[in-house]
């Protein structure tokens, strides 16, 4: 299965959430183990080697990509959920969103000082999420090895708060 095979199980959702807004539906490749598979054995040949320690897994639609990632690559899955949705101990970052701020969370144990970490969610927008996990990391002395998407909406120019991390994205919009 092709790139662009992948790409053809993208469904567009015109006006969802809002009027204007065309929204990238992943549920039917979800829905086709022969194209989850491919999604994932693209995305670990082009991290493959990024030299990472460990995948973190941005909630909730990058948890789907980055557990079957970390189990494709062997490697650790952390998970980074909205402020209070973890039950230990967490370290967060306040970020921007178009109208307002927004916090992320990480657990307290989840980076170690020098690891490299692989940042997975199933899109990248204006990049304003992944890049406040990449302060997460900074910020307990990790480093980001890269930063990996299904799909990228390369109108919303999300690569440039990404800049100096290498960027992976599958589809381009």
């Amino acid at each position: 299965m092709t790139v662009n095979d992948i790409r053809a199980l993208i469904k567009d959702v015109p006006d969802f959430p809002k009027p204007g807004i065309i929204f990238k539906d992943i549920t039917p490749l979800l829905a086709s183990p022969v194209g989850f598979r491919a999604t994932i054995d693209e995305l670990a040949a082009q991290v493959a080697d990024a030299g990472a320690d460990a995948i973190l897994a941005i909630e909730s639609r990058g948890f789907i990509f980055g557990a079957a990632l970390a189990q494709r690559m062997s490697l650790p899955l952390q998970l980074v959920r909205k402020r209070g949705k973890l039950p230990r101990e967490t370290f967060s970052v306040r970020y921007e969103l178009e109208y307002g701020f927004d916090h992320l969370e990480l657990h307290a144990d989840a980076i170690a000082p020098g690891g490299r970490y692989l940042i997975v969610d199933d899109l990248i927008a204006t990049g304003g999420t992944a890049a406040a996990v990449a302060e997460l990391v900074r910020q307990q002395q990790g480093s980001v090895a890269a930063c990996a998407f299904v799909i990228e909406l390369e109108f919303l120019n999300g690569r440039r708060r990404l800049e100096g991390h290498t960027v992976v994205s599958l589809i381009k919009y």
